[in-house]
């Protein structure tokens, strides 16, 4: 029976103050689609990174004098070099590329995206290099300091700016995402403490009856807190239903190039179902405690 009145009254409620339960609602959708949104980004980032960390490479180019002295790295000092490299704590794989090596790799390269250019391409015109690849990340820095100016060693290739401008295009998709949210959650709170403002007016005189013969405070505000937690919930479900549209017609589309050179992580269905339980936990908190502070601030019957 007493299910039955609240479920009633919710219901009612929603009926009486249509149009701002659909502010509500919309509002908390884009609010939570916007969040959703940022951690998709951080997922996206984490996995990124660590397809990164198994390419990014430093590259110790050689002296065409030790190079024309010792085409294969086997005498010092670039074996001495080489020798000293693997030993360093970090480092997972040194590997000598040959001059040789080292032409036919960019004609190729070059070949493939500008053909006028490889063909000016000459052997002389490309450095023999030891290829080092850490396992672990915070010591790529230190081994690339540590033997820029090693002996025999004529410059380095360095790809760590590359991973962080990525990582910075990232981060600030992710920050905007979320100062969004953030202004939109403020205006979703607004609307929360309105609604349920109105309601609680428009059944003033209910509310006073029941206070009359008996009912408790919470009981006769109980239908106020359940109506914001459901606008809540129901935004919530189009958020997630969102940030699933997104997944196919924009990362999927849109990133769909960048996907195929492995260059960023997929977006999966996984990731979308990964982050809609705290979607719907934080759509459900922050209404139920916003109706509940107002109930109690605004509402003394």
């Amino acid at each position: 029976m007493r299910a039955n009145f609240i479920l009633r009254e919710v219901l009612t409620g929603f009926r009486r103050n249509l149009t701002m339960t659909l502010a509500m609602i919309l509002t908390t959708a884009v609010t939570l689609g916007m969040l959703g949104g940022g951690l998709l980004v951080i997922q996206m980032a984490d996995k990124s990174q660590k397809i990164f960390l198994d390419r990014v490479e430093m590259q110790f180019f050689i002296t065409d004098a030790v190079t024309e002295a010792d085409a294969n790295c086997t005498k010092d000092p670039c074996a001495q070099v080489k020798r000293d490299l693997e030993a360093e704590p970090g480092v997972s794989s040194v590997t000598y590329i040959s001059k040789e090596q080292a032409f036919e790799t960019a004609k190729a390269s070059w070949q493939e995206s500008s053909p006028e250019v490889a063909e000016f391409l000459t052997p002389d015109s490309t450095q023999a290099a030891l290829r080092v690849r850490t396992s672990d990340p915070a010591r790529f820095g230190e081994v690339l300091d540590k033997f820029a100016k090693a002996p025999g060693i004529d410059g380095v290739l360095d790809q760590r700016e590359l991973v962080k401008r990525i990582f910075s295009v990232l981060d600030g998709a992710r920050n905007a995402a979320f100062v969004i949210a953030a202004i939109l959650a403020l205006a979703a709170i607004m609307l929360i403490v309105n609604t349920v403002q109105i309601a609680a007016y428009t059944r003033r005189t209910e509310v006073s009856i029941m206070r009359l013969v008996g009912a408790t405070r919470w009981y006769t505000q109980l239908p106020f807190l359940l109506e914001a937690v459901l606008a809540a919930v129901i935004g919530a479900l189009l958020a997630i239903g969102g940030l699933f549209l997104g997944k196919t017609f924009f990362f999927d589309k849109a990133l769909e190039d960048l996907y195929g050179v492995n260059i960023l992580a997929r977006i999966t269905a996984a990731d979308v179902w990964f982050v809609s339980p705290w979607l719907l936990l934080a759509g459900i908190v922050v209404a139920g405690v916003t109706a509940y502070g107002t109930l109690r601030v605004y509402v003394r019957d």
